[in-house]
């Protein structure tokens, strides 16, 4: 009995030692994201959720300029605090009870960011927004200083990424003193440079050992949540819209066209090797940066679908035009992003042609047939069909 009770003992306190947070192997074998990370990323889309309708009520009250400033704005919040704790999590999850611990404070402070965005688009009110995005960031210093003391050599780079989050939350809340109005945007913008600035000034020091597909798993399984969260978000406004139509037949098309372009946005997004593209610091940083431009593209697809269906049963300001604007130019973005950062590199001349002319087609499809999407899905549809035909090309990723 004593040793049984010994041993209880020793297993117990086994479940309170807390690892060393030293680097992961880049080359791990059958490096897959986690059940933590991926936990992390449904409470992050509860904010791009919440981001996105509030974007379509301003759209369909007629606020399209400050509507998508503030999207961009609340949008940055949300997608560097999820890219600073992936990244992160690639080269130094311990997966102990206090790195559980700290990521779920920095849930926490997600569902907070989440609740203070209506008062952003509602009258300019940053400070919940802002508060709880240090929270998050806060908690992300923990986890630099906590690597920083398990190991000599990124040291000195966890130390620098400590330093560089800290100073910048101290420049996030004075930031909050600065009055609403153009000066507040140029402020947000000047410490939106100074944020994406701390990455690259830390890496300089000792690179920090990403794992190429983990981390490629971790974006792609952040833009399947969003496009999902697109398709139920338009879902949603097509059954709201069934008792206002007088005939079913104009809400099917839009259902069908959505769940086809949601489709192909996820077929072209899936067809290179994305890992290929993670290799220097250069590369690297464009991928994970550009990747702002497509996960807020994604997300604001389904805001024009709903604009569209608004326009159709006459619950918007907004004309077919803006409606068509709404949903190419989310498209457009899309395919412009995941082209530059991770098709280009791995595809042939047809394909390297094929995409960017898509987002050229679309954009203008939008501008001279106002009132309908066809066209703009006919156009993903074709590109999907090119990139069946055209296998990715081995090649050597350049900077």
């Amino acid at each position: 009995m004593r040793y049984s009770a010994e041993v209880n003992g020793d297993a117990r306190g086994a479940r309170f030692r807390l690892e060393r947070m030293l680097p992961r192997d880049p080359d791990e074998p059958h490096r897959t994201a986690s059940s933590l990370e991926l936990f992390f990323d449904l409470v992050f889309v509860v904010a791009v959720s919440i981001a996105s309708a509030q974007l379509h009520e301003q759209l369909r009250d007629g606020n399209v300029q400050g509507g998508i400033v503030t999207y961009l704005m609340v949008f940055f919040a949300i997608w560097w605090a999820w890219m600073n704790f992936s990244w992160f999590a690639t080269s130094f999850d311990t997966d102990d009870w206090l790195y559980r611990v700290v990521t779920i404070v920095q849930m926490s402070g997600v569902l907070v960011l989440a609740a203070g965005i209506g008062p952003v688009y509602e009258s300019g009110d940053l400070r919940l927004l802002v508060v709880a995005y240090v929270v998050m960031r806060v908690a992300m210093i923990a986890q630099w200083l906590r690597a920083a003391a398990s190991g000599r050599v990124h040291r000195r780079t966890a130390l620098t990424y400590a330093v560089g989050i800290a100073s910048v939350q101290v420049l996030w809340a004075l930031f909050l003193l600065v009055p609403v109005g153009g000066l507040r945007l140029v402020g947000f913008a000047a410490l939106v440079v100074v944020e994406l600035a701390v990455p690259v000034i830390a890496e300089r020091q000792a690179l920090t050992p990403w794992h190429p597909h983990h981390i490629t798993e971790r974006y792609s399984a952040f833009t399947l949540i969003v496009l999902g969260e697109t398709v139920l978000a338009s879902a949603g406004a097509v059954i709201s819209a069934l008792d206002v139509v007088e005939t079913l037949l104009p809400l099917i098309g839009i259902a069908a066209l959505t769940l086809v372009s949601a489709a192909s946005m996820w077929w072209i997004y899936f067809w290179p090797p994305h890992h290929r593209a993670i290799g220097s610091l250069a590369q690297s940083l464009r991928y994970g940066y550009v990747h702002y431009f497509v996960l807020a593209a994604a997300a604001a697809f389904s805001v024009g679908i709903e604009l569209q269906i608004d326009v159709l049963t006459g619950a918007t300001r907004a004309s077919d035009r803006d409606a068509s604007f709404a949903v190419a130019i989310p498209i457009a973005v899309f395919l412009m992003g995941i082209w530059w950062v991770a098709i280009r590199i791995c595809a042939d001349r047809v394909v390297n042609v094929v995409v960017p002319l898509a987002a050229i087609v679309v954009l203008v499809d939008a501008l001279l047939l106002p009132s309908s999407v066809l066209v703009t899905c006919a156009t993903l549809v074709a590109v999907v069909v090119v990139l069946v035909m055209r296998d990715p090309v081995a090649r050597t990723v350049r900077s």
